[in-house]
């Protein structure tokens, strides 16, 4: 039997305000899988269109699957919300692209046909349930030299791409956190990240009840002087800092694929098109490299250059990753294309819900860049290949293509490629 690819596209997307992980925080008395069951609420609230019985699978990645993350959450948040219960779910991990992961295992299945639609995404309450907390490391890891002792740090995996990449100073690493900073307080001041935030019920034993409206972790007022005057806790005179890079966050992201035919048949509206993924593995004492591999992967199967990308969101696990990438690609590090509204270093990054939050920003911007001429081929089944490169004036990058891509935990990298359906 001869089967056809179908093509699979992002419907939309929503998370919650990210908190600070802690008992300070937002959500430090909000359980996970509530925070998922406001995301899958506010997706069937958005999009009326879809029969909620047509959710053809629930895919929920949260790196501890363990107590108010645990119970195989996407089936558990579905029942939650309010899903027939014959909407399956399962849970996925991926460390920091676990909600990626969830997207692209998902759309695997739209494409082969299995299901046609999904919702996907992730949790992770980082106050619950603290990095590594629960882990059991092998000891043959360390003991036969299967990694090096650093790469079990992710801060000191940071601290070994400064190494490697001398370049990329700790004042350039700063000095990449500050805009970070400054683009997330400016798309904030324009309603450009508010759009696509669940409200989310808090409550507190001590102050009551409450609602998150907006995202804890910016840090409008940060100045170079400020960062600059932070220590940094991974080593004597290190590079890494906790203003270079990301913090502890509490959040749940989720989105809505579909076939992009039966999008068109309920009305839904298809916002980008997935061309293509790629994971990558790297050595694991510097992980914040494995956005190279994949993302060349993806291009080289695409026949396509980096100059073809119009967007790019990258995941802000610590400046230095970000700049690596850069640095490799010959991209400069103010480059309008990249984290055009800012990125984890002040908007946070709750480890496996990361991935979806990259999406939909790039699908709220790609709706800032519509194409003439009504939106061009991918390179599919058709062997038709893009026109990006051939269309631009020279110099410039139109947003027919973009990326969003990260780094991951171990030694891994992913990047998905995806096609801007504006008009």
């Amino acid at each position: 039997m001869t089967r056809i690819a179908r093509d699979v596209v992002f419907v939309d997307g929503v998370r919650t305000p990210f908190g600070k992980a802690g008992p300070a925080g937002l959500y430090a008395e909000t359980r996970a899988d509530d925070m998922v069951v406001s995301v899958i609420r506010e997706l069937l609230r958005r999009n009326p269109a879809l029969p909620p019985e047509q959710i053809g699978e629930v895919a929920i990645a949260a790196t501890t699957q363990t107590g108010d993350q645990g119970l195989t959450i996407g089936r558990s948040a579905a029942v939650l919300a309010g899903l027939p219960k014959s909407v399956p779910g399962y849970a996925i991990d991926r460390m920091c692209a676990g909600a990626m992961t969830a997207v692209t295992t998902a759309a695997g299945s739209i494409a082969l046909g299995a299901t046609d639609t999904a919702i996907a995404g992730g949790v992770e309450h980082m106050g619950h349930h603290p990095m590594g907390s629960g882990v059991d490391p092998n000891p043959r890891f360390i003991a036969e030299r299967l990694v090096d002792p650093s790469a079990l740090v992710m801060g000191s995996t940071a601290e070994n791409l400064h190494d490697r990449f001398p370049a990329i100073t700790r004042e350039r690493a700063d000095a990449y956190a500050l805009a970070s900073q400054r683009k997330v307080a400016a798309a904030y001041a324009a309603g450009q990240i508010q759009p696509d935030l669940v409200p989310v019920a808090v409550r507190s034993a001590e102050r009551g009840w409450g609602l998150a409206t907006a995202d804890e972790p910016p840090r409008p007022d940060t100045t170079l002087a400020a960062l600059a005057a932070l220590k940094a806790p991974f080593r004597p005179h290190g590079r890494v800092t906790a203003g270079n890079s990301a913090g502890l966050n509490d959040g749940a992201t989720g989105c809505l694929i579909a076939a992009e035919d039966v999008a068109a048949e309920l009305g839904l509206e298809a916002r980008m098109r997935l061309v293509d993924f790629g994971f990558a593995g790297v050595d694991p004492e510097v992980m914040g490299i494995g956005p190279v591999p994949a993302t060349e992967a993806v291009l080289a199967r695409n026949d396509l250059t980096i100059d073809d990308i119009g967007l790019i969101e990258i995941n802000e696990a610590f400046a230095v990753q970000v700049l690596a990438f850069l640095d490799h690609f010959k991209i400069a590090d103010d480059d309008p294309r990249v984290n055009p509204w800012g990125g984890a270093i002040a908007l946070g990054h709750p480890l496996a819900s990361s991935g979806v939050r990259l999406m939909i920003q790039l699908a709220r911007q790609f709706a800032g860049h519509a194409l003439a001429g009504g939106s061009a081929r991918g390179v599919r089944g058709d062997g038709v290949p893009p026109e990006a490169s051939t269309v631009d004036p020279p110099g410039q990058h139109s947003a027919r293509y973009g990326l969003t891509t990260m780094c991951v935990g171990l030694g891994m990298g992913g990047t998905v490629l995806w096609e801007n359906l504006n008009a």
